[in-house]
């Protein structure tokens, strides 16, 4: 049997490993184009496709995966069956037509919730306790496709968005090995999504990545670490971008907050000390853990703010 595995990020790397160390054919890997990265700006592989090279793999890196061309590579091919994790474009259906075993893709959230190119994000920043992974055929639509297995994975508030992406490619790995000789045997079950139930998940933009901080701490807080370690949660201060990497609820007696501070601002500095940076919410207050000033590397807030003689009052946004 022959498999085409399509895949970009790290999310995917350890489904394909799987693939490798069971023995299947992997006849090629279709990954995005390499992209520029850094301050430098230069053209980085994806991590599929470093990780694909290292083992000696074809590797196909179509613009667009609708385009005749790449539709002809893949169907000379003559691939059984197609596996996906994160490839980041929509399969036609031209694509989809060719395996005589259909496409399956491991998807990073528990269907029909979080159809769409961002669900781990978006499920910690939405402040979910439980998110999971689906494995899926695929259809025309959106992340729409029957479901074969589904799989829990706990959200703690210990959770980035970088541990829910090692927690869930490596329970996405696992379904699939778990479910795969039953794919290829034809004997997988399929159960229809509701419709009804769905909500989506758009690729994060710009705006997603700003912190407003007229929100509860919570909000903030779930902003943050569901935009770590990727771009970045960030703010302005002094007009400039202003990232925030960690930041913490604060818990027990620090919960008070002293009556000078209830007529602040949400944004506004309420103190700064060892402990970090302390900010006015619109319900109380985050400390920012670990922040980066614009043209500098990320460093501990609290050594942040004793350079910068940052002073309470000043204002974040």
């Amino acid at each position: 049997m022959r498999l085409v595995f399509m895949g970009t990020p790290d999310f995917a790397v350890p489904s394909l490993r799987m693939l490798l160390e069971e023995g299947y054919e992997v006849a090629a890997v279709v990954t995005q184009p390499d992209r520029p990265k850094g301050r430098k700006r230069e053209m980085t592989p994806p991590p599929v496709k470093a990780f694909a090279a290292e083992r000696g793999l074809p590797v196909l890196q179509p613009d667009k995966l609708r385009a005749s061309e790449a539709v002809a590579q893949l169907a000379a091919l003559q691939p059984d069956l197609i596996v996906t994790a994160a490839y980041g474009q929509i399969l036609p259906k031209s694509v989809l037509d060719l395996p005589r075993l259909g496409c399956i893709n491991v998807h990073g959230s528990l269907l029909p919730r979080y159809r769409g190119g961002a669900p781990i994000q978006r499920s910690i920043i939405n402040g979910e306790t439980v998110t999971g992974v689906t494995l899926m055929y695929m259809a025309e639509g959106l992340d729409t496709g029957d479901m074969i297995a589904r799989v829990e994975v706990p959200i703690t508030d210990e959770d980035t968005a970088g541990s829910m992406f090692g927690k869930l490619s490596a329970a996405g790995a696992a379904l699939l090995r778990e479910w795969l000789p039953r794919i290829v045997e034809g004997t997988a079950p399929r159960e229809a999504q509701n419709d009804s139930e769905a909500t989506y998940a758009p690729n994060l933009t710009r705006e997603d990545e700003m912190i407003h901080w007229n929100v509860n701490a919570r909000e903030v807080f779930n902003r943050v670490r569901g935009l770590n370690p990727m771009a970045g949660a960030f703010t302005f201060l002094n007009g400039e971008v202003f990232k925030v990497w960690t930041c913490r609820i604060p818990q027990g007696s620090d919960l008070m907050m002293r009556p000078e501070w209830e007529s602040l601002d949400p944004g506004s500095v309420l103190e700064t000390g060892a402990f970090g940076i302390r900010i006015r919410t619109q319900d109380g207050s985050v400390v920012l853990t670990e922040v980066q000033p614009a043209g500098r590397k990320a460093l501990p807030a609290a050594e942040f703010a004793k350079g910068a003689r940052l002073a309470p009052g000043t204002v974040l946004g």
